[in-house]
């Protein structure tokens, strides 16, 4: 494995063996509602993901899709009350893998004794639960090429979890990495299966963030990613990797911690997505400081630039929502994040985004920016029956998003109230 210059370097073991995780299945599970021919959901409100408030409102699902959407009356499988039903969130950028050792610890530490393959898989599968009942029943995975044996236990019932997206590995720059060896890489990454490139462009914020691609390498990796019909995910903090990446016709620009006005400007003028990760990933570094020092970067330098990084991203995105640039939700969780999802939501909102943007940012944009946006992401007829409930109203109380009271996934339910 190269050296790993981002926010989420990859310490465990590159693939899940398939066994285990089928053997996990029954200590992963948490309780389902056996799926029949109907189920209609009321709620006090209804978001459609789109902007559209249903006041009252009655979802119906057939199958695994939904059917309806309508203010009738009668009874219903599911009288949810004074909650507020929205689709099952999104989260464009997570590392569901990543967790603590049994020791409590962040990574294999000297002197310690390994975590087993049966610990690693309780700990992934934990992740995936936590993720799933927090209302988020699709992720984008992004770096590891262990993925593929999670999206496929996930997507078969075998695991319980979000429906999985993933890069199934990662590439890199370096003068090594010749423009043909990284169009190489893209068709390897294809041909195994990757449901998009996920590319670093730039230094771990814990290094100063500084670009480490050149403009003939980036050209070269979004360029097969787009002949191969590939999304591209771009690691970048420096304002000139970001401005590189979206003269490459990269898709995506995750981090952007040092994202200059030139840099927002141009990935609104080409319509290229941008994912901030403002309000989770650094706060978790910070609060689980004890937890991963001493692994990799994480030192007191390291840490120093993500306390303040946490300031720097806040200025940051004030200017982003001013731009007008298309920001899907993604919060880069990591260890210790996992199942917090919503904080991210939450921390744009308190930075000055609509309650209504935040949430459309979760549901329909970042499907939109994945090229879900005509299965998932929207409740409306045809589309998957993701479908989250929370208590009160969250665009009076974004907070509301954390205290998730139902969820279904593909028409099956994992969660209701009182279970």
């Amino acid at each position: 494995m190269p050296a790993c210059l981002s926010d989420v370097c990859r310490l465990t073991a590159a693939a899940l063996p398939l066994v285990l995780i089928v053997s996990l299945t029954e200590r992963a599970s948490i309780a389902q509602e056996p799926q029949t021919s109907t189920i209609t959901i009321r709620a006090a409100r209804v978001l459609d993901g789109r902007g559209k408030i249903i006041t009252n409102g009655v979802v119906e699902v057939q199958g695994t899709k939904i059917v309806k959407v309508d203010q009738r009356q009668g009874p219903v499988t599911y009288d949810l009350g004074d909650t507020t039903v929205l689709p099952g969130m999104i989260d464009v950028h997570t590392h569901i893998d990543w967790h603590f050792q049994p020791n409590g610890m962040y990574g294999r530490r000297d002197g310690q004794p390994e975590e087993t393959p049966a610990q690693r898989d309780a700990a992934i599968a934990a992740n995936l639960k936590a993720t799933l009942e927090a209302g988020f029943t699709t992720v984008q995975n992004v770096g590891n090429a262990g993925d593929k044996a999670l999206r496929e236990a996930t997507a078969s019932g075998k695991l319980v979890g979000p429906r999985i997206l993933s890069s199934l590995g990662q590439i890199q720059g370096g003068p090594r990495n010749t423009p043909e060896l990284l169009r190489d890489r893209v068709r390897q990454l294809k041909a195994n299966g990757a449901d998009l490139i996920k590319i670093f462009a730039s230094e771990s914020i814990r290094t100063g963030g500084a670009p480490t691609m050149t403009q003939e390498q980036l050209d070269a990796a979004c360029g097969e990613a787009k002949a191969q019909g590939l999304r591209t995910l771009v690691h970048a903090h420096a304002a000139e990797a970001i401005i590189r990446s979206v003269k490459a016709g990269c898709t995506e620009v995750e981090h952007g911690a040092y994202a200059s006005d030139e840099a927002l400007k141009l990935m609104k003028d080409t319509g290229t997505y941008f994912d901030p990760n403002i309000g989770l990933v650094l706060q978790n570094y910070i609060e689980n400081k004890d937890k991963y020092m001493g692994s990799g970067n994480y030192d007191e330098a390291g840490f120093a630039f993500m306390e303040k990084a946490v300031g720097v991203k806040g200025e940051m995105f004030g200017r982003a929502l001013k731009s007008g640039v298309k920001m899907p939700l993604g919060t880069d969780a990591v260890a210790g994040a996992h199942g917090q999802n919503a904080r991210e939501i939450i921390a744009r909102v308190q930075e000055g985004q609509a309650p209504m943007d935040g949430i459309i940012s979760a549901t329909s944009l970042a499907a939109e920016s994945m090229r879900m946006d005509k299965t998932i992401g929207t409740l409306a007829p045809e589309y998957e029956a993701d479908i989250v409930a929370v208590s009160g109203n969250p665009l009076q109380d974004i907070t509301k998003l954390r205290s998730v009271v139902f969820v279904m996934k593909g028409g099956t339910v994992y969660k209701k109230p009182g279970s």
